[in-house]
Parts: structure tokens; sequence; C-alpha cells
């Protein structure tokens, strides 16, 4: 683990280098709302283990550890159920979820790790990132932050690409500069706000790639319930894919 400084105070960051010396691409990856656990860290060890560097900063760093909101060591499943009580659900959405996605937020926190990144002698090529259901809405929104600076932006089973709010991300898609592709699950991505997002895309000129998985969100984290190894296997071949054609120079 690394202790990431940011202005808005120290950020635990897991580091997973792959065998040998490098150097090699970085890859940044955001959690779902389960937060860093060994479910997250053996995912960063797959993509690791295709020659990238790994970089999984602690998005909640800005609140109290998760295991004292939770009373236990949070998984995925443990996290779906405060999601089915309104007052659990809420106080979760203010003072984890929401500043984990705020775009100022994500400013300050990826900032300063793209800024470590750069300084560092075992990474060289291009960054992409990688996300799972609210980490895959953090690593979009992080593709309209910074343009240029992220070279490939991957979600799967993404929640809240397109809402009514006036800063939903589909809003802001025309900023973005990496080459980005979207693994939604069955339900998380309606028709309605597909069109939506693929027509802001489109005004943007973004390549892109929308494949729908036919799997239950949540699909491709090993400690959910809903964990669907054929789809978990499929998304790794399209991280693959993707960061082998945009990465490396």
């Amino acid at each position: 683990m690394y202790q990431l400084a940011t202005p808005d105070g120290p950020c635990t960051t897991e580091v997973v280098t792959p065998d040998g010396t490098g150097p090699w691409p970085a890859v940044i990856q955001f959690f779902d709302a389960g937060g860093l656990r060994p479910s997250m860290t053996r995912t960063a060890q797959r993509i690791a283990a295709d020659g990238y560097i790994v970089f999984e900063p602690d998005l909640f760093h800005r609140a109290p550890p998760l295991s004292s909101f939770f009373g236990k060591e949070p998984t995925l499943d443990l996290v779906q159920k405060v999601f089915h009580d309104a007052e659990l659900r809420s106080k979760f959405m203010a003072s984890y979820y929401m500043p984990a996605v705020d775009y100022g937020n994500l400013g300050k926190t990826i900032g300063a790790l793209l800024d470590h990144i750069a300084t560092r002698s075992d990474v060289k090529g291009g960054v992409g990132t990688t996300g799972y259901c609210m980490g895959g809405n953090a690593s979009v929104r992080t593709a309209t932050i910074f343009g240029d600076r992220i070279a490939a932006t991957a979600a799967f089973h993404p929640g809240g690409l397109v809402t009514d709010q006036p800063d939903s991300p589909h809003l802001r898609v025309k900023s973005i500069k990496s080459r980005v592709y979207l693994g939604p699950a069955t339900g998380d991505l309606p028709a309605e706000n597909e069109a939506k997002l693929r027509a802001e895309l489109d005004a943007g000129g973004v390549r892109y790639e929308i494949e729908h998985y036919d799997a239950r969100h949540g699909y491709a984290v090993d400690d959910a319930g809903v964990y669907d190894a054929a789809a978990a296997e499929r998304h790794y071949a399209a991280l693959h894919r993707l960061f082998g054609e945009t990465l490396r120079g």
C-alpha cells in the first residue's frame, strides 16, 4: 500500500505490479461501493498479470473506514443490503458514495495519483482506467475530467451514467479523449438511456464500444452473490484488448 498525498489528506492506494522489473503502462482501478478489499485485489492482480502496474486509490479516504459503518469488513453483498434500507442508504450515499464520485474530489485525488504515476521509473506508456459499479461511474467521470491524460477508459456494470441531474456523466462525455469500453449488466443501461449516452458520445467524436452482458449487476466481482465467472472472463478479455491497443504505444 502507498500513502498518496492529496489536497484532502492521505489516500491509501494499493499498487499491484507484474512479475519482472518493468517499466509497464499504468492502470487505475476504481472499486465498487464495497471499497478496498481482497476481491478487488484479485481483480487488480489479474490485470497486472497482463503486464500493467495497477493503482487502486481509496476513494473513500475522506470518510471513516467502511468497517466502522458496517460494523464488519464489507462485501458487495453487504453493501447491496444497505441499499434496500432507506435510512442506511441515505447515510451511505452522503458519507461515501457521493463524495467518492464528486467531480471536484476526483479531480484532486486522481490528479494527485496521475502526478505520482508520472514520476515513477517503473511506469512507461499510457494510463488506462477500469471500474466496477460505482467505480465504473468514477472511471467515466475521470475521463471527462482529465482529457488526454487518460488513454483508455473501461466501466463494467456501471451505475448512474445517465440521470436527470445536471452533473450526469453523459452530459460531460464530449470532453473525453480516451477510447471507451462500457460493459453494462442487464438493466444497467436501458435503451432510452443508452440512446442519450450514444448521442453525446457521437457528438464528441469519442471512440467507444458498448457491449451488454447477459448477467446481473456485479457480475465481475468475485465476492458478489451474482458473480458470473463466464461474464467475468469476458470482461478480462475486453480489458486485454482495450489496454493492449491503447496503452503500449
